[in-house]
């Protein structure tokens, strides 16, 4: 399985082929830190193939994405959750034509260090801790003792985002959670603590190797057949947006994700495939 450690998710970097030359057409992704390691792959590939085509590819966070697409600064967004009614308004405001393609699915995986006794947990419980309710681990019954180190994203990551309307569901997060700017941050963080607690993409999780357990939410365990059948409680998902239908390059971009190579791309990074055999394009959705 190809695997990207990123070592700066915010920063934008170029993807780029000695093949490429001046006067190629050029596509700027910017968003989501969980889409991110699928879309560099990707345009690896695609650049392979497309020699006049150049993909440029930064993160920064779902919100950061949408942004930069809404004030016409990139071409497509990267996006770990839907548009928010308020960016739709906004997008109406200037007159854009906004387009949603779900590239693939995702679920939130809850994960603890491989110490903590701890294997199952429900959404109120979750609540609980997020929100500071509970301070310490056998407050809840786990033989560990100290404090829960509360991990979260930040407000910026539509990975938050989701999380928050499935498990705060309308309360604050705690104050003293450690927001953190990316899913592999949020690993690191798990891996070297015994007390902490922390969500990432499904993708993400073999990252953290025999360190990290994933929990078993609400009775059910983080995986693509419980995502697809609906089962999983903390499912989501992953999207790119662009400003009216897509045409040139980018809908050449976007067909190659839909079609067998990306959707084979997101299976190998971890993440579920939104069509496992027939090929289909940018235009199935316009």
């Amino acid at each position: 399985m190809k695997k990207v450690l990123l070592s700066s998710l915010i920063a934008c970097f170029v993807l780029s082929l000695s093949g490429w030359s001046w006067g190629a057409e050029r596509v700027d992704v910017q968003g989501s830190t969980t889409v991110l390691p699928i879309m560099q792959i990707i345009a690896e590939e695609f650049m392979a193939l497309n020699e006049d085509i150049e993909i440029t590819v930064g993160g920064g966070g779902s919100g950061v994405g949408i942004s930069a697409l809404l004030d016409g600064v990139i071409s497509v967004a990267m996006a770990s959750r839907q548009m928010k009614e308020e960016e739709w308004q906004k997008a109406k405001e200037k007159g854009l034509d906004i387009r949603e393609i779900e590239i693939a699915k995702d679920a939130l995986s809850v994960v603890v260090n491989f110490l903590n006794p701890l294997s199952e947990i429900d959404i109120d419980t979750l609540q609980t801790i997020y929100t500071g309710k509970v301070n310490t681990w056998q407050e809840l019954g786990v033989a560990l003792d100290g404090e829960i180190v509360i991990i979260s994203r930040d407000t910026n990551s539509g990975t938050f985002e989701v999380f928050s309307e499935h498990v705060l569901r309308g309360e604050e997060l705690a104050d003293r959670a450690l927001r953190l700017p990316s899913n592999q941050s949020i690993l690191n963080e798990v891996v070297s603590n015994p007390h902490a607690i922390g969500y990432v993409g499904l993708g993400y999780v073999e990252y953290g190797g025999d360190k990290i357990k994933t929990l078993v939410v609400d009775g059910v365990e983080a995986s693509a057949e419980k995502v697809l059948s609906g089962e999983y409680p903390l499912a989501r998902g992953l999207y790119l947006y662009v400003n009216g239908e897509p045409r040139g390059a980018v809908k050449k971009l976007i067909d190659f994700i839909l079609g067998p190579e990306g959707q084979s791309i997101v299976k190998e990074e971890g993440f579920i495939p939104v069509r496992r055999n027939n090929h289909f394009s940018a235009e199935d959705y316009f």
